[in-house]
């Protein structure tokens, strides 16, 4: 969807997403987690919404493009961290989940967790907060290699867990575990290796957008929306994922 400025009176709040990021975007019809979630917050602030698909190859990138004013908030299932706190306002998180591990439990039954890949590789994309832990394992010696993937190429990477192009793939949670449905003996077989805040990230510049924002989002909250939303793409309808199965 083309960009559409801020302008006075009616604006179009404009929303940077990164995709293929399923469950939180590219779902069928074109709908996700946090295509709802946007278009539910855009409604309670009055405003009609603009979806703006970032081109780049990793996360990091969304930041740049969002402090330069290509668009207002940024939802892509993005984890906060104290690097990306310094480039956008965060608002509250609406879901905390973590890292997970996959890989084809036909061709390596024996791998049950991150404690079972030595000599083996392991996939991660760039630029997410899940590259330093697949850094962290292969320095440790506990993974022989890694294999970075660019955003954008995760079905390969997914494709690869199947053809030994990689042994195993480290990925947020909930993607991980959508991305996997369709692939018989490719599993997600170990979850929360980390604790990561999921928030809707807000261009530094604009305090009253996100203060607009944090009070839509506490409205949704206690509403209900929120869990309904979190319970049709997650399962679960409460905000901390790491306290049940996904």
């Amino acid at each position: 969807m083309a960009m559409q400025p801020r302008l006075g009176g009616m604006t179009t709040l404009r929303v940077g997403v990164a995709c293929p990021v399923p469950p939180f975007n590219s779902m069928p019809g074109d709908t996700g987690l946090e295509i709802e979630l946007m278009t539910a917050l855009a409604a309670a602030l009055g405003e009609p919404v603009a979806f703006v698909t970032d081109g780049g190859t990793d996360f990091d990138g969304l930041f740049d493009r969002l402090g330069s004013g290509d668009y207002d908030c940024v939802a892509a299932g993005i984890t906060v961290t104290p690097a990306r706190e310094a480039k956008a306002i965060f608002l509250p998180p609406y879901l905390i989940s973590g890292q997970a591990l996959a890989v084809d439990t036909g061709r390596l039954p024996q791998v049950h967790s991150i404690d079972d890949l030595g000599g083996l590789s392991i996939g991660v994309q760039r630029g997410t907060t899940g590259q330093p832990i697949a850094e962290r394992l292969v320095a440790e010696g506990k993974a022989a290699r890694l294999c970075f993937y660019e955003h954008g190429d995760i079905g390969t990477a997914i494709t690869d867990l199947s053809t030994g192009g990689c042994d195993a793939l480290l990925e947020f949670g909930p993607v991980l575990t959508e991305l996997v449905k369709p692939l018989p003996g490719v599993q997600v077989v170990q979850r929360h290796l980390s604790v990561e805040d999921i928030a809707i990230a807000v261009a530094p510049a604009d305090q009253v957008l996100a203060g607009r924002l944090r009070v839509a989002q506490a409205e949704l909250e206690d509403d209900g929306t929120l869990q309904r939303i979190r319970r049709k793409w997650l399962g679960s309808p409460y905000a901390d994922q790491t306290l049940g199965a996904l």
